[in-house]
């Protein structure tokens, strides 16, 4: 018992010092989202924001950017892990409470595989961070 015992807290012990020393590369969508990013400079959070101004969606594990054009973007921080799968997949994000014509804080999300529409989780909208570009 004690040969079988010494091993494997051995390997225990070194899978989580290799585990705590590696540096975890951030994932494609995770480093779509921080290229979008480079170069812009963030702005005080806003509630809502007109869904007229949004042309694209970009996301990443628990993060929504509303692009409008390479000058400005809102960055937008989701509330709940239930769409973090599902962001990360690239899945479609469905809004429903758009009676405003606004996506607004607090609004929920679902998240929508692309084929087939299976229901891949649900959060909510966190507050919107614009980014701009300085001329």
């Amino acid at each position: 018992m004690i040969r079988l015992a010494v091993p494997a807290a051995l390997l225990l012990t070194l899978g989580a010092t290799s585990a705590g020393t590696q540096t975890r590369a951030p994932d494609r969508a995770t480093a779509r989202v921080e290229k979008t990013l480079a170069g812009l400079t963030p702005g005080a959070p806003q509630r809502c924001l007109r869904r007229d101004r949004v042309t694209e969606l970009r996301t990443a594990p628990n993060v929504i950017l509303y692009v409008a054009g390479r000058d400005r973007v809102w960055r937008n921080d989701v509330v709940g892990e239930g769409c973090a799968r599902g962001l990360a997949r690239g899945d479609i994000v469905v809004s429903r409470n758009l009676v405003s014509g606004e996506y607004c804080s607090g609004d929920l999300i679902h998240m929508r595989v692309r084929t087939g529409g299976t229901l891949t989780g649900t959060c909510s909208l966190g507050q919107f961070v614009p980014y701009t570009r300085n001329r």
